[in-house]
């Protein structure tokens, strides 16, 4: 299997021109080194700043990775294939803005991490060529690798600390000098797959899965684990329980269990590791286990639907040691009639009763969060109206005590009320961030002008709220999050067209007089704890701005308009159009605008942004809603996508930025889609850049995207949303970039090698760049640089 992945990729890059790179200038904005990503520890006393690696070398890609059960596996360490990871990390303390570099090993790269509650260690899963090891900085220090262990990160979730915030458990490698099994030389047999009275169900998610017996055995060999319990001072450790095929282990609120999840075979070769028969066990500290809960195999999960049994299985946070877990009432069926869709169930870790129903849902659960005293908040998701519903409930009394809060559509970001805050209490327990009988909410804020992000104090089950942030008008700002307790001083990052991303304290006392609707009620005063620098002043010349407009049938449209360095004002520019289709079910909320004008620009990747460099205007963030009843919607989907397409030119034309004969169109997975459509449809555009789409439906006939039927069901939107079916009507050039290792269900490579036989075959104009080792995005130096040089000089040929 190892030889083969390399194989394919290989024969790839032989094929090709060899690496192309953009033009110096271009590349200089390219390779500026990033803004660090920005961690504030429990209790906001220290913020912690890591370093992303940027662009990996392709060597780093071109390593053979195992393909096991939907998890590409690096066979050198056990990572995740093609983690980038982080190379940097500091810290600065809040009170004196003090900076401390703390030094990582040399070539090794952080994957995970985890706080301690009050904030005073960090946790970390740092890899190494050899394995992932475990690291802890404490009180700021330098990260110290604290047991000889290796952890495993195959399954996913590896540290947690114990209520104690000192211990920490964690999934690690089985230390018995065994080594993974070997290939055989001869298969054990062919591949078969059989099925007999199946119902339609989902395959979206059949990438990567296992086929052999050999596949099982290799599997089961990196999938196992043991739990082990590490003092993160002394560096001490003890193994429990009984190792094996681990995903998850959680300590319970008042630390006397730990909640671990184990797979067990056989093993499916229809479906991801995810969908495998799960235990969900509780042991004590000495690793007795019992069995809790279990998940049977999902192998027929219906479209767009949920698996049957415990799903979403978790500690409630109110409590000492309750279970809480999600389960269908509808055989997780979405287009079956039912009253309700979902019930949330509890049991108690004793196990001395059987489960109890805590809360019955009309719609599917969508997530569950703990406040104090039994305070419960459920989000339920209606499939029907793309409708979003938020319940309070005491978890004492169950539904009897449940009662509606929100209630509005998921599309709906001017009227979304925002995320509610969680903090981790001194014994870790994960619960709102609550002050008597309020919450805490932050969001986006979007509005008619865009984006301004906002903090709010919201009394429960009251439909106001009390603005105590909101970013200033000609700014982009976010919080973070509290410094100390009092709930006053906040830490802010700050930032706008000019300046670069930076972190400030902000302090919030004393009313402001007469506020405005929407405005904050508090003054507020900042300090200055972090400035980011600007390494690409070149792109502070470039201008950008919110234009709104209208399509012909009166739906509110929008664009981010971007202007090139010294545009001189005025004169019509060749024009680059950047979109990504979405659906909707009202026009309302289909115009409603997204994003800021005040972020600071920073170009990054196979950005189309980077046209901008070479003279081009760009109309980022293009709306292209699709309006209808979400079971149909995409019967429209082709003259809904043209009518959005002709309005934003004609408005760029409208304000004379935009010359209509030098337009071209770009777009990424389904905005790749839509650029091989529009070209199909309509003789808007020049040429077009589509990158990692799929193009041919009707060999994903289980539904894509949000289509809900099947290919038997809508044979006539199937076709019609298959551009490669419409070749002979592809007359503008189009290039078709794709990465050879798309991990993507949806959009596997040969959907744009068979759209590139198709054009070429009907005598179009296309180039198909297929990147070895690359999956659904771009991450590699080598690969990035050369769909940048590519793009530009496609464009260059045949729009400029």
């Amino acid at each position: 299997m190892l030889r083969l992945l390399l194989a394919l990729s290989t024969a790839l890059a032989a094929g090709g021109d060899g690496w192309k790179r953009p033009p110096p200038p271009i590349e200089r904005v390219l390779l500026a080194a990033p803004p660090p990503t920005t961690l504030a520890a429990p209790g906001g006393e220290k913020l912690f700043l890591l370093t992303p690696v940027q662009y990996p070398p392709l060597s780093d890609l071109a390593v053979p990775y195992m393909a096991l059960a939907g998890r590409r596996i690096d066979p050198r360490n056990g990572a995740p294939w093609g983690t980038n990871g982080f190379v940097g990390l500091a810290t600065i303390d809040v009170k004196t803005g003090r900076r401390t570099d703390l030094a990582l090993p040399e070539g090794a790269r952080v994957l995970d991490w985890t706080f301690s509650a009050d904030g005073r260690r960090l946790a970390l899963a740092v890899r190494h060529d050899d394995a992932i090891r475990l690291y802890v900085s404490e009180d700021g220090s330098r990260p110290a690798q604290v047991a000889n262990l290796r952890v495993n990160v195959v399954l996913g979730g590896v540290l947690r600390f114990m209520p104690d915030q000192r211990t920490l458990a964690v999934l690690a490698r089985v230390e018995d000098g065994s080594a993974p099994p070997l290939e055989p030389p001869v298969p054990f047999g062919p591949f078969v797959s059989e099925s007999s009275g199946a119902s339609a169900a989902s395959t979206y998610e059949a990438r990567d899965l296992l086929r052999t017996s050999f596949d099982d055995q290799l599997f089961s060999w990196w999938a196992t684990s043991r739990v082990v319990l590490v003092d993160t001072h002394s560096g001490k450790f003890r193994t429990i329980g009984q190792s094996g095929p681990l995903a998850d282990v959680t300590p319970s609120p008042d630390g006397k269990w730990l909640l671990v999840e184990r797979l067990q075979g056989p093993w499916s070769h229809r479906t991801t590791w995810d969908q495998f028969t799960t235990r969900f066990e509780l042991w004590d500290l000495l690793g007795n286990p019992r069995e809790a809960a279990r998940r049977p195999m999902a192998e027929n999960v219906p479209i767009h639907g949920v698996p049957e049994g415990p799903r979403s299985v978790h500690w409630q946070q109110n409590t000492d040691a309750t279970l809480v877990w999600t389960e269908a009432l509808d055989g997780g069926d979405p287009t079956r009639d039912a009253q309700h869709r979902d019930r949330l169930m509890a049991r108690n870790a004793d196990l001395a009763e059987p489960a109890r129903e805590l809360f019955r849902a009309a719609h599917r659960v969508r997530s569950v969060s703990y406040g104090d005293a039994g305070l419960v908040l459920v989000e339920e998701y209606e499939r029907e109206r793309r409708w979003r519903h938020v319940w309070t409930m005491d978890a004492r009394f169950g539904s009897a005590s449940a009662k509606p809060w929100f209630d509005l559509s998921v599309n709906d970001d001017y009227a979304d009320p925002g995320r509610p805050l969680r903090e981790r209490t001194p014994d870790g327990r994960v619960l709102l961030v609550q002050d008597k009988d309020a919450l805490w909410f932050t969001g986006d804020g979007a509005s008619p002008k865009g984006d301004r992000p906002f903090l709010d104090r919201r009394v429960i089950g009251a439909p106001t709220a009390t603005r105590v942030f909101r970013s200033a008008p000609d700014r982009y700002e976010r919080f973070i999050g509290f410094v100390g307790d009092d709930r006053e001083r906040l830490l802010v990052r700050s930032e706008s067209e000019t300046s670069p991303p930076g972190v400030v304290v902000a302090t919030t006392k004393g009313a402001v007089r007469d506020p405005g609707a929407g405005e904050a009620v508090l003054e507020r005063t900042d300090e200055r704890l972090y400035a980011g620098a600007d390494p690409t002043p070149e792109l502070r010349r470039i201008e950008q701005r919110i234009v709104t407009y209208e399509r012909e049938d009166g739906v509110p449209l929008s664009f981010h308009l971007y202007l090139p360095p010294d545009h001189e004002p005025g004169k019509p520019l060749p024009t680059v159009v950047y979109a990504y289709p979405r659906e909707y079910s009202d026009p309302a909320t289909a115009g409603q605008v997204q994003g800021s004008d005040h972020t600071f620009l920073r170009l990054r990747g196979p950005s189309h942004l980077f046209y901008l460099l070479d003279g081009y205007a760009v109309l980022d963030q293009t709306a292209m809603p699709v309006l209808g009843d979400p079971d149909t919607a995409y019967d429209t989907f082709v003259d809904q996508l043209v009518m959005d397409a002709r309005a934003a030119i004609a408005k760029a034309v409208e304000i004379g930025v935009t010359d209509p004969r030098h337009v071209g169109v770009i777009g990424h997975s389904h905005g790749g889609l839509m650029v091989a459509t529009l070209l199909a449809h309509s003789d808007l555009f020049e040429a077009g850049v589509a990158r990692s789409g799929a193009y041919n439906h009707t060999i994903r006939p289980f539904g894509y995207q949000n289509e809900r039927r099947t290919l038997w069901e809508a044979q006539a939107s199937y076709l019609a949303m298959s551009p490669t079916m419409f070749a002979p009507q592809l007359e503008e050039p189009i290039l078709i970039v794709h990465g050879a290792a798309d991990q993507n269900p949806g959009t596997i490579p040969f959907q744009s090698e068979r759209l590139y036989d198709a054009v070429r075959g009907t005598g179009g104009t296309a180039r198909l760049v297929m990147l070895p080792y690359e999956g659904h995005g771009y991450v590699a130096r080598e690969s990035v640089e050369h769909v940048l040089a590519e793009q530009l000089e496609w464009f260059d040929r045949y729009v400029k």
